[in-house]
């Protein structure tokens, strides 16, 4: 996983590996009787690492698309959650519909699913790729891009941490779903580990999770009659 996406995936003060996917590897780890080592990997390097076996699964907030789904396998969903977009305060962006013009600036994160359907989903704005979340949000403070398209619940927590210079539409442009991703040769640990995500499921793994986590987004999306990520069978 790439650790640089809190709260799912990032680390404590102490510099040790920490977050809501942290604790799932971990409860993975232990309905197989393994140990857990997680690998610090940039987001695009992490499907590399995985076809050249330096790790066995990729465990980071990943968007299962038919791009990746042609190089590697995924698990069945255990999230599902939309793309949306984060503006300036004083944007005059109302919709997605008004971004898709030549005068319109779209930044989005390197390897990223919004990174790989910005072109189809806006084929006519100006695109602006940044490697780290902090720089596409300083982009968009300074007025460089009018947007940045993320999935929904990263612009909720980025509008929350900047309430004053965001705004957050959150109405879905498309919806996806995160999965873990595996080689595809590995057909017993698939079943192993889909075998572990409906237990986990429906134990109340995830809402115990999302409770520890994600109590004050969830309640965002609530207000916003929006379903949260984890409501929904795996």
């Amino acid at each position: 996983m790439e650790l640089n996406y809190p709260p799912f995936e990032m680390t404590d003060i102490s510099g040790k590996p920490s977050g809501l996917s942290v604790e799932l590897a971990q409860k993975l780890a232990d309905s197989l009787h393994r140990p857990l080592q997680i690998e610090n990997i940039s987001f695009d390097g992490l499907i590399p690492a995985l076809l050249t076996k330096k790790i066995d699964l990729i465990l980071s907030s990943l968007t299962v698309t038919p791009e990746r789904s042609k190089v590697i396998a995924f698990s069945q969903p255990y999230a599902r959650i939309g793309l949306a977009l984060l503006t300036r305060k004083d944007s005059t962006l109302l919709k997605a519909d008004d971004l898709n013009h030549p005068d319109r600036t779209l930044v989005t994160k390197r390897g990223t699913s919004g990174h790989l359907v910005a072109e189809r989903l806006f084929p006519k704005a100006k695109k602006l790729v940044v490697d780290k979340d902090a720089a596409a949000y300083l982009e968009i403070s300074q007025g460089k891009a009018d947007a940045f398209l993320y999935d929904q619940l990263s612009v909720a927590r980025a509008h929350q941490r900047y309430p004053d210079s965001t705004q957050a539409l959150l109405s879905s442009i498309q919806e996806e779903n995160w999965a873990l991703g595996l080689r595809s040769s590995d057909a017993v640990l698939l079943r192993q580990v889909n075998a572990f995500l409906e237990s986990f499921h429906q134990q109340g793994g995830f809402q115990k999770l999302s409770s520890r986590y994600l109590a004050a987004e969830e309640a965002l999306f609530r207000q916003a009659g929006i379903p949260f990520i984890f409501s929904s069978t795996p």
